[in-house]
C-alpha cells in the first residue's frame, strides 16, 4: 500500500501534538506496528504521559526541544533517535522558535486507550 503524506489528515492526540498516521492497522492494512509524524510547534509542549502496552522510537527530523523520559532530561535535535519502552513518562517541550517534527513508530499500533495522561 503507497500512502501519499499530502493526503493524510492531521489530528490532535490526548498529549497535544499534532499527529498525521503514515501507516496504521486500521487505515492500511498492516498489523503490528505504526507510523506518524508528530508536530510540536514552537513555544508548545507535549502533556507527560506513558502508554501502557506500545513502545515507540521517536526520530527528530526537524528542530530541537527537551525531552523528559522517566527520570531523565535532555535536549533532543534533528537526527536523534530515541527509544521509549512502554511503560515510560516522557513529554517533550519545544521553547525553540522553529516546530519540532517526530517521526513516531509503535508497536503494537497507537492507540488513544494506551495512552494514560499523567499531568492535566
Amino acid at each position: 500500500m503507497l500512502v501519499n503524506y499530502n493526503e493524510v489528515k492531521a489530528f490532535k492526540t490526548k498529549d497535544g501534538s499534532t499527529i498525521r498516521e503514515l501507516m496504521h492497522p486500521l487505515h492500511h492494512g498492516n498489523s503490528n506496528q505504526s507510523l506518524a509524524e508528530a508536530i510540536v510547534p514552537a513555544g508548545c509542549k507535549t502533556v507527560l504521559h506513558l502508554h501502557r502496552t506500545s513502545e515507540e522510537i521517536y526520530h527528530i527530523t526537524q528542530g530541537e526541544a527537551m525531552m523528559t523520559l522517566g527520570m531523565k532530561c535532555f535536549p533532543i535535535k534533528q537526527g536523534d533517535t530515541i527509544l521509549i519502552p512502554a511503560l515510560t513518562a516522557h513529554c517533550v517541550v519545544n521553547d525553540h522558535q522553529e516546530d519540532l517534527h517526530i517521526i513516531c513508530a509503535c508497536s503494537p499500533a497507537y492507540r488513544h486507550e494506551d495512552t494514560e495522561l499523567l499531568e492535566e
